[in-house]
């Protein structure tokens, strides 16, 4: 994938980590990519109630360790 930016949200609780990705997004072009990087475990859920609500593609999501991380393409 090409035009992967990164985001960070470790240490943020709900709402922050999607206010963030939020913000990121509109930031870049549609097609892009954002990754985002989280401890909270409740931003699986969220995310995917964004992607839903928002239109952009959850195109993964998956743990590594103590991190949940989230790739959306920008619509």
């Amino acid at each position: 994938m090409d035009n992967i930016k990164e985001l960070d949200t470790r240490g943020l609780n709900c709402p922050l980590p999607i206010l963030k990705t939020k913000k990121a997004l509109a930031d870049m072009a549609s097609g892009d990519v954002l990754r985002v990087v989280s401890t909270d475990p409740g931003s699986t859920r969220d995310f995917q109630a964004f992607a839903r609500q928002t239109g952009n593609e959850l195109v993964e999501q998956k743990n590594e360790g103590d991190l949940f991380v989230h790739l959306l393409r920008r619509r």
